[in-house]
């Protein structure tokens, strides 16, 4: 049986991790709250992007980025995060994009091509040999477009110079605080079904032609497509961080529980133990 210096110790220490893990939680709840509000606020912007590209008439469009071509290489955009203490966040996105390479690829490098958004996942992809082509770390936890726009127009130029023919990204879709689901979505070539889904309510002029026109919004479009993504991972990162933390919390109150009374037991055995030697030693002397 352990020491009553030893069980007090952790106690001790445990109470420490558990007012440390209570601080993580609380942070992480107001920061959720922001990645909610963030969130929610870009989804009339991408409703209206889809809305004026329908209008325009992606339909019978031939931009390259609406066309289908051969594919030789697949890129992936994989979004995790700097940091961990996340649950089985980064592990899903992880395993989510490993499978598919393995299944689509065979693991053959000339193949595929990873970007990866996060430390996590530069560090594990990295470390197991897969083909990186571009990184970054260190984003804001309420990252602006700007934080991103030379990732996002990286992705878009390689594949419009045909360096990859197609492009996913693999990241945790937020449905609620206990529930985040890994998505496999493609940006690039732009889905017909994506951009249609949204019928044109409004009547529009062009200038100086439609082609014109998607030159450029095409481009923005798939860019806010990651960006959205990323405002969407960005919460499920959060929400899996405070339910980490809630649990670690709990755990720690219960570790508590089990050593105070473990303490106890000891401390009582010791007690016992002395007056047993007390009354041991006066019964000798009479």
């Amino acid at each position: 049986m352990s020491s009553l210096r030893e069980i007090k110790t952790r106690i001790t220490s445990t109470k420490k991790t558990s007012q440390i893990t209570k601080a993580m939680h609380m942070v992480s709840n107001s920061k959720l709250r922001r990645a909610e509000e963030n969130a929610k606020n870009f989804y009339p912007y991408m409703d209206k992007m889809q809305e004026t590209i329908s209008a325009i008439g992606g339909n019978d469009s031939s931009h390259p980025m609406l066309v289908k071509r051969p594919v030789k290489k697949t890129a992936y955009l994989v979004v995790t995060s700097d940091k961990g203490l996340a649950g089985p966040y980064n592990a899903n996105v992880l395993k989510s994009v490993t499978n598919e390479i393995k299944e689509r690829h065979n693991n053959d490098a000339s193949q595929y091509g990873i970007l990866v958004i996060g430390r996590v996942g530069r560090d594990f992809l990295k470390s197991r040999g897969y083909n990186l082509v571009d990184e970054m770390v260190g984003l804001p936890e309420q990252p602006s477009f700007k934080a991103i726009n030379a990732l996002t127009k990286s992705a878009v130029e390689r594949f419009e110079k045909g360096e990859f023919d197609e492009l996913y990204i693999h990241f945790s879709h937020f449905i609620s605080v206990l529930e985040q689901e890994v998505q496999e979505r493609r940006i690039l070539p732009v889905s017909q079904s994506d951009i249609q889904s949204k019928g044109a309510t409004a009547t529009y002029e062009f200038e100086p032609d439609k082609e014109t026109i998607l030159e450029v919004i095409l481009p923005q479009y798939a860019e806010s497509l990651i960006y959205g993504a990323l405002l969407d991972a960005k919460a499920s990162e959060h929400a899996a961080r405070m339910t980490a933390m809630k649990n670690a919390t709990d755990n720690a109150k219960e570790l508590i529980d089990d050593l105070s009374l473990q303490y106890n037991r000891a401390r009582q055995a010791a007690i016992t133990q002395q007056i047993t030697e007390i009354v041991g030693g006066a019964a000798a002397l009479e």
